[in-house]
């Protein structure tokens, strides 16, 4: 393990970067952080990627003891990577860890930013859409999908966040554990909106910082349509199950009020 003395007022910190296909970038990505925050480690979780993704980070983690890999046996989905790599941050002993693409689209170079508000919180998340914040080359449609389906977000599930999609955060280890994050049962991208929903309604301090946002350059990107449908259809169900336990407590409170009258 590194001999980093962690981040003030954070402690240690390890940013998880899932990869699958990202050989193009996985260099790029790791040298970047390395340089903006030498005093993080990095978390490389390759899904057995063809391209050699896998092998490169070996590569790097031999040359920098900052960087470890975590190699996983296929494609499971970006939430399964990530909890696997906060399974791994637990055992390591870890007291914060970093969401990041490895495509770029998050600036490493704006990863203090989030540390920094971590020293007063419980979670951060990067956010696009408030002042300060930005998005580049996107195409309109995906933009107008994501800001649409943020406003649904906040909606359906009574959130004050302006983006609860957004992969760039920081979370405290005690958040994961409190809010079991091992039994979050998104796998995909609504895996990020299921992560900020359990742990807004856990009462943790979350707050937003803006981040600037830019598509890759390099390789695909895996948003697809079914993945965002899948998003919106597991909030709609988040969202009725909560109303409904509101409207049960409203009643048992109601009923309780009704026995203890004279």
């Amino acid at each position: 393990m590194s001999e980093a003395e962690g981040y003030p007022g954070v402690g240690r910190v390890l940013v998880i970067i899932p990869t699958y296909n990202e050989a193009d970038n996985v260099r790029l990505i790791t040298g970047r952080v390395r340089q903006a925050v030498p005093d993080v480690d990095i978390l490389v979780a390759d899904d057995n990627s063809p391209d050699g993704t896998g092998t490169i980070a070996d590569e790097l983690a031999l040359a920098d003891d900052h960087i470890f890999v975590l190699h996983r046996q296929g494609k499971e989905g970006l939430g399964a990577a990530y909890k696997a790599g906060f399974a791994w941050a637990k055992d390591k002993g870890y007291d914060a860890v970093v969401e990041m693409d490895a495509d770029g689209s998050h600036a490493p170079e704006e990863l203090t930013k989030l540390l920094d508000a971590l020293g007063e919180a419980d979670a951060v998340l990067g956010t696009r859409y408030i002042a300060g914040g930005s998005v580049h080359n996107w195409p309109i449609h995906r933009l107008l999908l994501s800001r649409g389906g943020n406003i649904y977000i906040r909606m359906a599930l009574g959130m004050p966040f302006r983006d609860a999609t957004g992969g760039y955060r920081a979370y405290r280890m005690t958040v994961l554990d409190s809010i079991d994050v091992a039994s979050v049962a998104s796998t995909g991208y609504s895996f990020q909106v299921e992560l900020a929903w359990r742990t807004y309604r856990g009462g943790f301090r979350m707050v937003e910082v803006p981040i600037t946002f830019t598509e890759r350059e390099h390789g695909v990107s895996k948003m697809s349509g079914n993945i965002f449908k899948e998003q919106l259809l597991r909030v709609t169900v988040w969202g009725a199950q909560a109303r409904k336990e509101s409207l049960l407590n409203l009643l048992g409170r109601k009923q309780k009020q009704e026995q203890t009258w004279p």
